[in-house]
Parts: C-alpha cells; structure tokens; sequence
C-alpha cells in the first residue's frame, strides 16, 4: 500500500512542475524580441511625427509670409480718395529722407513700389544685416484707415485727397505731418472742420532678409509716428526672397505707351531690377514674388542636393540637412493698374 501511494505521488508532483531553464530562456528571448520590435515601431513613429511636424511647419511659414507680403503688396498704391488723375513721378523719391516728402509727394504717389538689389541704400530708414540671398522691396501706400481722434492715431505724415472741384479748384492733395495743414475740403466745397476731406497715414513698409535668433528670417521695417521703428522678425526659415516687377509699357494698340497713349493696367513684362529706373518704377502693375523656405530644425541622414530656381535667379544646392520649398505668386498692384484700365 505504502509503495503503490508513493508512486502515485510522485507520478502526480512530476506532472505539475514549472518550466525548466530552456523553456524560460526561449520565453525571455522571445519577449525581448517583441519588445525591440515595439520600440523600433515607437521610434518610427516619432522620426515620421517629428518630420510630418516639421514639413507643416515649413508650409504654414511659407503661406504666412507669402500672405503678409501678397496683402501690403495689392494695398501699394492705395492713396484713398484719390482719382485717376495721377500725376507722372518726377523721380524716385528718398524713402529715408522724411522731410522731403511733401515736395516730393507727387513721385510718392506715382511710385507705389521701389526694390533694392540690397539695404546698403536703406540704412537710414533702419535697414541693416540684409542676407546676400534677399532683395529688398519697398511699399509705399496710404492706410485704409480713416485718422480720427479715436482710431488710427500717428503722429507721422498724413496725406489728404481733395473732393472739391468747382471753379477754382484747390490743390489735388497735400502730405505733411502738422494737422494745421489739413484744410482741404470734401465734394460739398464746404469751408467748415467737418467738411475737411478725410486724411490717412502714409505707410512705408520695408520688407527683407536677415538672421533672428539662428534662424534667416523675413523681416519688416515699418513707418510709425514719423520714424522708422526697429526691425521686426515676422518669419522664420525664409532663407530666399527674390522679386520680379510687371510692367505696363504698351497700349491697348500695343504700341509703347506715351502721354497720348496711355498704359492698359496689364504687365506686358516682368524684369528683375534692383534698383530699377524711374520709368520701370512709374509703370509697375504687378510683382512676381519668390520664397525658398526650408525647416528650422535639420533632419538626421537626408541631405539637400536639390538646385533652386526662383524666377531668374538659380540658387545652388546647400548640401546641408535642411529641407526646402519653394514658393511663388503674382500680386496685381490692383490701385495702380485698376486707374489705368480703360472701358
């Protein structure tokens, strides 16, 4: 009995035993297979996260400065109230020179845009450390915002478009900063405070490239309260910036515009002048804008062997880790071209 008892425990105790060090050695080889292959999976999935990051980033960049620069771009030119009898510039006004913009007013408004080929020309208007891959674009406009005591206070140059023209007409327009200068009246001829025509802020926007904070980056100059204010960083990554100017010098006959032929409002041709003279500048309808963004961060293991063409301009492979697109549009400069146009 004892022995028959003794044979059926051990029989049932060697069924029931755990896993030998083979078996646990396989389990723990297998697990840390699975493991690795999770861990692969996660990296992958944060390199491809990382870079989708990166190339949103770089497209939100592009789209955002080529939006700030296509708005004041379609706003060159605006000079409120203003009809289409536009005076031809006499020169290429000094966009640093404030105090001689109120003899100089006509040119201010016959030239909408000015581009430099850089800001050696610029640095008393406050530009400086210009990129060797950007040009310089100047804006010149009135803003759509009416001054009054309430809104759209500046203390800089303001022009006022007359409404009057009855038999002694008075003068068209008037730029100055002091408010006393302001008498120019609305359609009613009236010579009283409130019938003063309405006066705008003369806007002066410079636009470029320069490195911010390790990065190239567009920047913008701008006019407030009579004085060009510090640089300001708008865009990173913008590494190019180059532009190509439209300009309307032939007839609705097709034959080359004159004083008895005048232009139609089309670009007839797009040039790249930097600076650009003075009949250039006075027929400019349109602006071809070039941006080559790339990433702010580089991406391990690629390397950029691509060439870049921006209009006319060829710029060479970086050979670097930094990923780039290139943007483009055309901006009609819709105040200019649309007083040319003809029913």
């Amino acid at each position: 009995m004892n022995r028959d008892f003794d044979l059926q425990h051990r029989s049932g105790f060697s069924a029931n035993r755990g896993f030998g060090l083979v078996e646990l050695m396989v389990a723990i080889v297998v697990s840390l297979l699975i493991m690795a292959a999770i861990l692969q999976l996660y990296v992958d999935i944060t390199r491809s996260n990382s870079e989708l990051a990166k190339t949103n980033a770089l497209i939100e960049n592009g789209r955002f400065a080529m939006q700030v620069l296509q708005s004041d771009i379609a706003h060159a030119g605006f000079w409120g109230e203003l009809d289409n009898d536009v005076p031809g510039a006499l020169a290429i006004p000094d966009l640093c020179d404030l105090t001689g913009w109120p003899a100089a007013v006509e040119n201010l408004i016959g030239i909408p845009v000015q581009g430099f080929a850089d800001g050696t020309t610029l640095t008393g208007c406050g530009v400086s450390n210009v990129l060797a891959s950007s040009q310089v674009l100047a804006i010149m406009r009135a803003s759509t915002c009416v001054f009054d005591a309430a809104s759209c206070a500046d203390s800089g140059p303001h022009i006022q478009i007359s409404g009057c023209r009855n038999d002694t007409p008075e003068e068209p327009y008037l730029l100055s900063a002091n408010t006393a200068d302001f008498t120019l009246r609305k359609k009613s001829c009236l010579a009283t405070v409130v019938e003063r025509a309405p006066r705008r802020k003369v806007v002066s926007n410079i636009y470029y490239l320069a490195n911010s904070n390790g990065q190239p980056t567009l920047m913008r100059v701008s006019l407030v309260n009579g004085a060009y204010q510090n640089p300001q960083p708008l865009v990173e990554g913008v590494e190019a910036l180059h532009f190509e100017y439209g300009i309307d010098n032939l007839g609705r006959n097709g034959l080359p515009i004159s004083a008895l032929n005048p232009g139609d409002g089309s670009a007839d041709e797009f040039v790249t002048c930097a600076p650009c003279t003075l009949a250039q500048l006075s027929n400019v309808v349109a602006v071809k804008v070039y941006l080559l963004v790339r990433n702010l961060e580089a991406t391990p293991g690629y390397v950029d062997g691509k060439n870049y063409q921006l209009g006319d301009l060829a710029i060479a492979a970086a050979n670097d880790g930094f990923k780039r697109h290139v943007f483009s549009t055309t901006v009609r400069l819709v105040n200019p071209s649309g007083r040319r146009e003809q029913p």
